[in-house]
């Protein structure tokens, strides 16, 4: 049983992290009144543009061995944030300036990322003149799985609390100032009341499209680097197209089951990434049918958490009102 809950936790929190930054990132953009739809694009995005830098780094080095491991965390990072940022200045351009519909343009952004992944991705295998459909970054991966060299000498402590990568931990962090930020401070305040009523904080003063870009653009630079993660971390160094599932659309399902607080989705992100791998060890002996029962447990829990939330209709565990709606500054 201990073996099995040791096997189990670590799994479902490395299983959690892509969702915790996803759903993240959608929260501070969504708090800013913009629905961003295009999250799974956004992580696809930042997945591709930290290989490509991976891939342009280790093309320099004379063998494995000589890797510097700053660097080799650095670069590939850097890469994931500018296109991660490059993605959310292109919905904000379509959404915020020329008022498009938001949730057409998030849609056309998945698209669009998916299919600037794989096109990539593709090509950088055709590079590699490798046999298999994947590209593998071995060296760089090891760099980004480093661990906490005394966790292991914790037990089960150590086992299951520090024998992480550090992108776990910023993951954690990221998602904890984000909500101290939200709910303590006066930015928070503004982007809140950009949010639930951008004509009443335009009259304030607030400059709503510099908060919509904002808010908007760190969310999509904190998405993207989910999507290193999945790379660099859980797939260790592994591209392969189309392997992110449907990660991004769950951790648009995190925002919701979370009501809008990225401290609640940490613990939130941990349990759908147990529930979407609960399947691999709950016996269904060779029934197929009912292990693909339960991975639908994730979205099961989603709509039964927004139902409760709808019938209890508390303020707080409600969207932002003008959430998907254009400010059009002329109508105030």
């Amino acid at each position: 049983m201990l073996s099995t809950v040791l096997s189990f936790l670590p799994r479902a929190i490395a299983q959690g992290i892509p969702l915790l930054y996803g759903a993240t990132g959608e929260i501070v953009t969504q708090k800013s009144g913009n629905m961003n739809l295009g999250i799974p694009g956004v992580m696809y995005v930042g997945g591709i543009c930290g290989v490509i830098g991976a891939f342009l780094y280790e093309g320099t080095l004379s063998s494995p061995a000589a890797i510097n491991p700053f660097l080799a965390v650095l670069i590939p990072t850097l890469f994931c944030l500018v296109g991660s940022l490059l993605m959310g200045l292109l919905f904000c351009f379509l959404t915020v300036t020329l008022r498009a519909n938001q949730n057409v343009t998030g849609l056309a952004m998945t698209t669009f990322g998916i299919g600037f992944g794989n096109f990539f991705g593709g090509s950088l295998v055709k590079l590699t003149g490798a046999d298999m459909p994947f590209l593998a970054l071995t060296a760089t991966s090891n760099c980004f799985k480093k661990t906490l060299p005394f966790a292991t000498k914790l037990g089960v402590v150590g086992e299951l609390l520090l024998n992480y990568s550090f992108l776990v931990y910023l993951a954690v962090a990221v998602a904890l100032i984000a909500a101290f930020i939200i709910k303590r401070t006066r930015t928070g305040l503004h982007l809140r009341a950009v949010g639930e009523n951008p004509a009443t904080a335009d009259s304030a003063g607030i400059n709503v499209n510099r908060y919509k870009y904002l808010a908007t653009c760190i969310g999509c630079m904190i998405a993207g680097l989910g999507g290193l993660y999945y790379v660099m971390d859980y797939a260790g160094g592994i591209w392969a197209n189309d392997a992110f599932g449907d990660r991004g659309w769950l951790a648009i399902a995190l925002v919701i089951f979370t009501v809008w607080r990225p401290d609640v989705g940490v613990l939130a992100s941990f349990l759908f990434g147990g529930l979407y791998i609960l399947h691999m060890y709950i016996p269904s002996g060779m029934n197929l049918a009912v292990k693909e029962l339960y991975k639908m447990l994730p979205y099961v829990v989603t709509i039964v958490v927004l139902i409760i939330s709808s019938l209890r209709n508390q303020r707080d565990k409600q969207p932002p009102q003008s959430l998907g709606l254009p400010y059009f500054r002329e109508d105030r």
